[in-house]
């Protein structure tokens, strides 16, 4: 949907006003892609996304609101943003463009997590890695502005507009939101420390550290250490399956999903595999059936590889373990092979499905089949079995509590 192809539309419908007489004149020529395709995404959202019951979002208010921005949206790229606005009036991580372009909101959180300080966003955590970490930031600090803009101020343009009414997950969520800045753009922060004066902060693009996604060693006293920063690669099961034979004999494992954004349970479930001898659940899911949800169905994980893994283990997480890395560990503890040590990770709780809008082409991804553990609590709920406190040693953390497990066994 582009300016040309609405010029065109526009003279082939004046054209027929005028062979077909006044009565056709009274029509005004419009486009109908962007209203067939708001209907689309709304009327799928409303029929298939399944955390309406968590959220206050009003959704026939969003109707209302958006869907004369989108009919009046004079090209694609128009279009598109009204889309972002309409998915984050559900406030949902996991509900978004799929493939974002640069300048649209990043959602959250990207490298901080805060929370609300006065009209200040106080810093909680802090990705490893990332490039506020190299910039300096640390839990405690407040941010009072981004790229020069007081961040409370940026937290209400970004706040939802069609809520029933308040909720403070909303205003987390655009707090969040406004601290991450825009895709492939760097931002400039205004921070205070404790006792020092404000300072700007520029927080430039590809200065994270890369790190592999998959790394595995011995760890002092012969325990095994795997990291895995992604479900979303085929290739990590194999060398999940050469990492493990190495490790072996170590006396207990530590498998790391911190900051994992997730992935594929093709790639998480033959892992869980490893360290089982026979079928087990390791969760149960639902999805949309009418104003409500189905009864939960069972998805189980098969016995795997040529060997068990039968010694403690222990699965790192934080607060950015997201999706699948959030699955993998509840797995582990529902299958009763692992023990969780962390912080309490992004609170994705559903299997996402994707629409692709049938004129535009605009496509997306929701949250569409609710996820659980063996018990039936739910997944966005769940929380480490040993919770690190903000800023605490992770790693440290599950060393303890694997020497602690070691001893019992």
């Amino acid at each position: 949907m582009d300016r040309a192809c609405l010029t065109r539309r526009a003279v082939a419908g004046a054209g027929l006003a005028l062979i077909g007489g006044a009565a056709l004149a009274a029509e005004p020529a419009h486009d109908i892609t962007a209203e067939a395709d708001f209907d689309e995404l709304w009327t799928t959202l409303r029929d298939r996304y399944c955390f309406f019951g968590e959220k206050r979002t009003d959704w026939n208010r969003v109707r209302a609101f958006y869907r004369p921005m989108a009919i009046a949206a004079p090209d694609e790229a128009a279009f598109t943003e009204v889309v972002e606005y309409v998915l984050a009036e559900l406030y949902d991580a996991h509900t978004h463009l799929s493939s974002p372009p640069d300048g649209a909101r990043r959602w959250p959180p990207y490298d901080l997590l805060v929370e609300r300080s006065g009209e200040a966003a106080r810093v909680m955590a802090v990705k490893d890695a990332s490039a506020a970490a190299h910039a300096g930031l640390a839990i405690g600090d407040e941010i009072l502005a981004v790229d020069g803009r007081p961040v409370g101020r940026v937290a209400i343009e970004l706040a939802p507009k069609c809520l029933s009414r308040p909720d403070p997950a909303a205003d987390a969520y655009a707090l969040n939101t406004a601290v991450a800045g825009r895709r492939a753009e760097p931002r400039t922060l205004t921070v205070r420390s404790a006792g020092k004066a404000p300072r700007e902060v520029l927080l430039p693009l590809n200065s994270a550290t890369q790190r592999p996604n998959f790394e595995s060693r011995r760890l002092e006293g012969g325990f095994g250490y795997i990291a895995i920063r992604s479900f979303g690669e085929t290739e990590t099961v194999a060398a999940f399956d050469e990492a493990l034979a190495e490790l072996r004999d170590a006396p207990g494992l530590i498998i790391d999903v911190r900051d994992n954004g997730g992935g594929d349970t093709a790639v998480a479930r033959p892992i869980m595999g490893r360290f089982i001898k026979t079928t087990l659940p390791y969760a149960t899911m639902r999805r949309r059936q009418g104003s409500g949800l189905s009864a939960p169905w069972t998805e189980p994980v098969e016995p795997r590889g040529p060997f068990t893994y039968e010694r403690p283990v222990v699965v790192l997480a934080n607060g950015w373990s997201g999706s699948m890395a959030e699955g993998f560990p509840m797995g582990m503890r529902g299958i009763g092979r692992a023990r969780i040590v962390g912080q309490r990770m992004m609170g994705l709780g559903a299997a996402v499905l994707g629409i692709r809008l049938d004129r535009t082409g605009v496509a997306a991804q929701y949250s569409g089949e609710p996820v659980y553990d063996v018990h039936g609590h739910p997944r966005w709920r769940m929380r480490p079995d040993v919770e690190v406190p903000a800023g605490g040693d992770i790693l440290a953390a599950g060393i303890t509590e694997l020497r602690t497990l070691t001893a019992k066994s």
